[in-house]
């Protein structure tokens, strides 16, 4: 198991489309992949669990990757959030 702490860049956060490109990256992984934000854990991979997790401009998420593709899966999604997520 790897994780580490990103903070959010996107003004409005991870709303629809954003959270879409997440889950799409994520998909790619055979790891299990989920964050925490605040008291809340959210698949990464399901558009409804990110969106359901409210995250904010500024707010400090961890991704846990967990699987065979971990590492990889981790430095994809971290390198996404810091990059803005397509906005």
């Amino acid at each position: 198991m790897v994780s580490q702490k990103v903070v959010i860049k996107n003004p409005t956060g991870l709303h629809l489309r954003p959270a879409g490109i997440l889950c799409k990256e994520a998909m790619q992984f055979k790891s299990l992949i989920t964050f925490t934000v605040k008291e809340n854990t959210a698949n990464a991979k399901s558009v409804l669990s990110v969106l359901g997790a409210c995250v904010k401009c500024g707010d400090e998420i961890e991704f846990i990757c967990e699987g065979i593709d971990e590492e990889d899966a981790l430095k994809t999604l971290v390198e996404l959030v810091e990059s803005g997520l397509g906005e």
